[in-house]
């Protein structure tokens, strides 16, 4: 069964960090190129951060530049996205996609989505 699973998201002070896992079954994840994805309420998926199969080059939003970073880790079949220095404007469900293009997109498409995971930055 193919499947994506996000996980490590959580309730955060405003200056904390979280680390995201993104993990694949009954596929390779090192064979697809891996985007995140964020949504809050009432609002439209974007694109946060991606990273491409064919060269491991990476991208990232204006809004999280600097502060988050994705790697990916083929042994464990995971991308992580390392996210410090939240702020409230991060509070979004975290998903991540599967995209089967050499070059990573942020535009919202992916071959396979995850469930998401919570995200909340509040004091």
């Amino acid at each position: 069964q193919v499947q994506l699973v996000e996980s490590g998201g959580g309730l955060v002070q405003p200056g904390g960090s979280l680390r995201l896992s993104c993990t694949a079954s009954g596929f390779t994840l090192e064979t697809y190129s891996i985007a995140w994805f964020r949504q809050a309420p009432g609002k439209e998926r974007e694109g946060v951060s991606c990273i491409s199969r064919r060269d491991g080059r990476t991208y990232y939003s204006d809004s999280v530049k600097g502060r988050f970073t994705i790697s990916r880790d083929n042994a464990q079949n995971t991308v992580y996205l390392q996210m410090n220095n939240l702020k409230p404007e991060d509070t979004s469900i975290y998903y991540c996609a599967a995209q089967v293009f050499r070059q990573c997109s942020l535009w919202p498409e992916g071959n396979y989505w995850g469930q998401g995971t919570q995200v909340t930055v509040s004091s």
